[in-house]
C-alpha cells in the first residue's frame, strides 16, 4: 500500500478521534452544564454536525489524493516494467545472435577438424611412402657405391676434413701474408727512419785489461819479494794479475769491470810513481777507487745530458756511470743504453707516443746490469727493484720488466723499448756471442723441428737465422706442410731467445730413383 494512502487514513482516523474526543467532552460538559445552560445541547449538536462534515470533507480529499498518487505510482511502475521488459528482450535477442554465431563457428571448426584429420592421414601415408622411397634409394646407393651408410658417412667426413684442412691452410697463408706485409711495411718505415738517424760505433770490449810496462824489470818489482806486492795488489783490488812471458805486459782479469778499472788505474799510478810496496799499494788503490767513482759519476751525468733525460735520482746516475765499465757479449752496456734511448725516442716520435718517457725507459732498461755482479738475481729483476726504489714512472718500470719478454708488454712504450733493444743488439758487429750458447741454440732449433711427426731431417743454417726442414712426402701433405711451418714458428718463438728473426723453411718433394743396367 502506498505511503500517501496510509498517511490519509491516519489523518482521517485522527480527525475522527479528535471529533469523538471533542464530542465526548461536549457531552460531559453538557451533562455538567445541563443544570445551568439549557442551550448547550443544541450547540453541541451543531458543533458535532460541523465536525462530522469537516471530517467527511477531509476524508474525501484524502481519498482523492491517495487515489491520484496510487494511479501515478502505478503508471511509473508500469513504465519501468515496460522498459525493463524491452531491455530483457534486447539482451535475449543479442544472446540468441551470439548463440547462432557460436553454432556457426562450432560447425566450421568441426568441418576444419575433419579436413585436418583427412590431411593428417594423407601426410602420414606420404611420409610412409617417402620413407619407403628413401630406404629404396639408400639401398640402391649402397649397391651402386659399394659403401654402407656408416662407411659412406666416414668417407664424406674424411673428404670434408681434407677440404677443411686445405681451406684452413689457404686462409692461414693468406692472412699471415697480408698481416706480415702490412706489419713489415709499417715496421720497416719506423725502424728505417730511426736507424737512419742513429749511427753508433761498434764495440769490442774485453773481459780483461792489459797494462803496458816500461820494461820487463818492472814485472819483478810488481811481484815483490816472495810475491808480497802482487798479493797485496790482488787483495786490495780483488783482481787477478796475470804475469807471463809476454814482454812488457801485465794482464788484469776480473768478472767485475769496475774492480778491473780500479786495478788498472792503481797499477799505472804505481808504475809512474815507482814506489811499489804494500803500504803504497793500499794508498794508491784508495786514490784510484775515488778517481774511478768520480769518473763513474761523470759518465752517468754525461749520459744523462747526452740522452736529454733529466731529473734522475743521483743513485740511478751512479748506476748509469757503472755501465761504462760493463759489457754484454762484447757490447758496452752504457753505449748500448744510449743507443736504445735514441732509437726509442725516434720511434716514439714516428708513432706519436710520449718521446720523453720512451727515452727515459730506453736509457734505464739495462740499469740492473750495474748491480748483477754485486747482488743475486737477473739484471731485469734488479733493474725493476732499483727503478721502484728510486720512484721511477710505472711505465718505465714496466718497460724494464718487459724488455726481454719476461712479462707481456702492455704499453706502447714497453713495445718500443723491446724493439729498440733488439735493433741495438742485432746490429752487425755490435755483439759477440758465446760459442757454447750459439751451438746450443742451433741444436735446440733442430731439436724443435725434429720433434714434429713427418719430419725426415732438419738443418740450422745461416748462423741460426734459418732452419731448413725436409718432411716425408707420404706423411705430410702440401696443406699440412703450411700448418707445420706455422706450428714450428710458434714453438721457436715460445721456447727460444734469439736476436732478429728465424726463417722456417719446410720442404716436401717426391723422388723416383731407378737404375739402367
Amino acid at each position: 500500500m502506498p505511503t500517501a494512502v496510509i498517511y490519509v487514513i491516519f489523518g482521517i482516523v485522527a480527525v475522527v478521534l479528535a471529533v469523538l474526543g471533542f464530542a465526548l467532552g461536549s457531552l460531559h460538559r453538557r451533562k455538567s452544564a445541563e443544570a445551568t445552560i439549557g442551550s448547550a445541547e443544541d450547540e453541541a449538536r451543531r458543533i458535532l454536525s460541523d465536525a462530522m462534515k469537516t471530517a467527511e470533507t477531509k476524508k474525501k480529499e484524502a481519498l482523492i489524493e491517495a487515489k491520484e498518487e496510487i494511479h501515478q505510482t502505478r503508471q511509473e511502475t508500469e513504465r519501468d516494467l515496460r522498459e525493463r521488459r524491452s531491455e530483457i528482450q534486447r539482451q535475449e535477442h543479442r544472446l540468441q545472435q551470439k548463440e547462432e554465431s557460436l553454432d556457426k563457428k562450432i560447425d566450421n571448426l568441426e568441418r576444419k577438424e575433419e579436413k585436418l584429420a583427412e590431411r593428417s592421414k594423407e601426410i602420414d601415408s606420404r611420409i610412409e611412402e617417402c620413407d619407403r622411397l628413401k630406404q629404396s634409394q639408400m639401398d640402391l646407393l649402397e649397391k651402386i657405391s659399394g659403401f654402407t651408410k656408416e662407411q659412406a658417412k666416414t668417407h664424406l667426413l674424411d673428404m670434408l676434413d681434407s677440404e677443411l684442412t686445405h681451406e684452413k691452410a689457404v686462409k692461414i697463408m693468406d692472412f699471415e701474408q697480408r698481416t706480415k706485409d702490412e706489419s713489415d711495411r709499417i715496421a720497416k718505415d719506423i725502424i728505417g727512419h730511426a736507424i737512419q738517424r742513429c749511427a753508433a760505433d761498434h764495440s769490442s770490449e774485453m773481459t780483461v785489461s792489459v797494462v803496458a810496462l816500461p820494461n820487463d824489470e818492472m814485472k819483478g818489482r810488481i811481484i815483490g819479494r816472495e810475491g808480497r806486492n802482487i798479493r797485496a795488489l790482488e787483495t786490495a783490488t780483488g783482481v787477478d794479475l796475470i804475469i807471463d812471458d809476454t814482454p812488457e805486459t801485465i794482464t788484469l782479469s776480473s768478472f767485475d769491470p769496475v774492480r778491473r778499472e780500479i786495478a788498472r788505474v792503481a797499477l799505472e799510478k804505481l808504475i809512474l810513481d815507482g814506489r811499489i810496496h804494500p803500504a803504497r799499494i793500499e794508498e794508491t788503490v784508495a786514490k784510484a777507487t775515488a778517481e774511478v767513482e768520480a769518473t763513474i759519476k761523470q759518465e752517468g751525468e754525461r749520459a744523462m745530458i747526452d740522452s736529454g733525460v733529466h731529473n734522475l735520482h743521483p743513485e740511478l746516475v751512479k748506476l748509469l756511470g757503472k755501465l761504462r765499465y760493463r759489457t754484454s757479449y762484447g757490447q758496452n752496456v752504457l753505449n748500448h743504453s744510449l743507443e736504445v734511448c735514441y732509437l726509442s725516442g725516434l720511434m716514439a716520435a714516428e708513432m706519436g707516443a710520449n718521446v720523453e718517457l720512451a727515452k727515459r725507459a730506453g736509457l734505464l732498461h739495462d740499469i740492473g746490469k750495474a748491480l748483477d755482479h754485486e747482488q743475486e738475481g737477473s739484471h731485469i729483476q734488479l733493474g725493476v727493484e732499483a727503478a721502484k726504489k728510486y720512484r721511477e714512472n710505472e711505465e718505465v718500470v714496466h718497460a724494464i720488466h718487459a724488455h726481454h719478454g719476461e712479462v707481456e708488454a702492455k704499453t706502447v712504450i714497453a713495445c718500443i723499448v723491446q724493439a729498440a733493444d733488439a735493433i741495438s743488439a742485432a746490429r752487425p758487429g755490435a755483439r759477440r756471442e758465446n760459442i757454447e750458447n750459439y751451438i746450443k741454440r742451433l741444436e735446440k732449433l733442430e731439436e724443435i723441428a725434429n720433434s714434429f711427426n713427418g719430419v725426415d731431417c732438419s738443418f740450422a743454417i745461416q748462423a741460426g737465422r734459418e732452419v731448413r726442414i725436409i718432411v716425408k712426402p707420404e706423411s705430410v701433405s702440401d696443406d699440412q706442410m703450411v700448418l707445420m711451418a706455422h706450428d714450428i714458428s710458434q714453438r721457436i718463438e715460445n721456447e727460444l731467445e734469439y736476436p732478429g728473426q728465424i726463417k722456417v723453411n719446410v720442404i716436401r718433394e717426391s723422388r723416383a730413383v731407378d737404375y739402367a743396367k
